[in-house]
């Protein structure tokens, strides 16, 4: 157990739109659920969209040594509409890219589950039917040529689809260990690490297959399944109570979570761990949402529940049984205020304000 004057460093970067309203959210809800020792010490820090257009830098230095110096790191949001590099890409996706690749945070872990008293699209499907992880390849893929394509004049332009051994051994791992972990998917109890790949066309995906089901060959008591890309998408609607964990490529995965979060009740939901060795970033899964920025009706749930992953995960890396604790008791309290109603916002059926639901959270714990 770490010493009583031991201080966990938090790097705060609350983004644009309405991220600092949810990051304030969160806050408010970790400092309720933890009143101990060691010290949390919250430090914010700029990044984003809305820093580019007031000091015209998206990521000014002094914020990425003091994520690389966290303990770990929580973020609001990035990017706004309209605000764009000259190539016409977002300028606030610079923090979370650049974070991603100094860090090495390969490993983006997105809970797909259903909460009592919410009422998604598929309603055939009731509590307990749907709980399956998506894990998610977070430094290659497509997304390793941002910043890299090839634009020719005004006719041709490339992106390159980055696929290597050491990425898809490593995040196949991650995720037969998180089955191992589990209970199983909610149809048979089955452990079961589903490969999602465009395999049958691309031999980049082909190639993901192949050392997916290398590695797998390792881990004898999970079941492995396969899904091409497009199947997935229909298959995520119709059985989703199939599937375990679930484990793609960078783009593949950004498209199916997102998905997933909307098939269990919208993306105000939907939480977000992105995990190195040693190295912990946590931001709620949807974007800034400037339309309802400041009008006090944003859904924390989301951020929250990632901070309640930052506790439980900075607790398993500090061994601290009492961060761990925290990050349980904030999971409980969330569902508790969402099944009675107390803190639901209107995008999931509810009148809750922002201030409203964290209140809610707060009391339930």
């Amino acid at each position: 157990m770490p010493l009583a004057n031991t201080v966990y460093k938090i790097t705060v970067v609350p983004g644009d739109g309405i991220g600092p309203e949810f990051c304030d959210a969160t806050i408010q809800v970790i400092k309720a659920a933890w009143d101990g020792a060691p010290q949390l010490a919250f430090e914010s820090y700029e990044a984003g969209a809305d820093c580019l257009t007031r000091t015209g830098i998206a990521f000014p230095d002094e914020t990425m040594p003091a994520c690389k110096d966290a303990d770990a790191i929580l973020h609001g949001a990035a990017g706004l509409p309209g605000v764009l590099y000259a190539d016409g890409t977002e300028a606030g996706q610079d923090f979370t890219l650049l974070l991603q690749k100094e860090l090495d945070l390969y490993a983006n872990i997105r809970p797909i589950c259903l909460f009592d008293g919410i009422e998604g699209p598929l309603r055939n499907f009731k509590l307990g039917e749907i709980d399956y992880i998506i894990v998610r390849e977070n430094t290659e893929g497509l997304y390793a040529s941002r910043g890299g394509g090839t634009i020719v004049g005004d006719d041709v332009s490339t992106d390159t689809l980055v696929i290597t051994r050491k990425g898809v051994e490593r995040i196949v791992r991650t995720a037969a260990e998180l089955s191992r972990q589990r209970n199983g998917a909610p149809r048979d109890g089955k452990r079961r690490v589903t490969v999602v790949a465009k395999s049958n066309v691309l031999r980049s995906f082909a190639f993901f297959r192949k050392v997916a089901t290398e590695v797998m060959a390792g881990y004898p008591d999970i079941e492995v399944d396969y899904a091409l890309t497009d199947a997935m998408s229909v298959h995520m609607i119709e059985r989703p109570d199939f599937y375990d964990v679930v484990v793609c490529e960078n783009f593949v995965d950004d498209l199916l979570s997102d998905l997933g979060a909307a098939t269990v009740g919208g993306m105000g939901l939907g939480a977000a761990a992105e995990l190195g060795d040693g190295k912990g970033y946590f931001q709620s899964s949807h974007g800034t949402a400037p339309e309802i920025a400041g009008k006090g009706i944003a859904n924390p749930v989301a951020n929250v529940l990632s901070g309640a992953s930052m506790l439980t995960w900075l607790g398993n890396e500090k061994n601290d049984g009492d961060l761990q604790s925290a990050g349980l008791r904030i999971e409980k309290a969330v569902k508790s205020a969402l099944a009675n109603g107390s803190a639901q916002t209107p995008d999931i059926g509810g009148t809750a304000t922002i201030k409203q639901a964290t209140a809610a959270i707060r009391t339930a714990l």
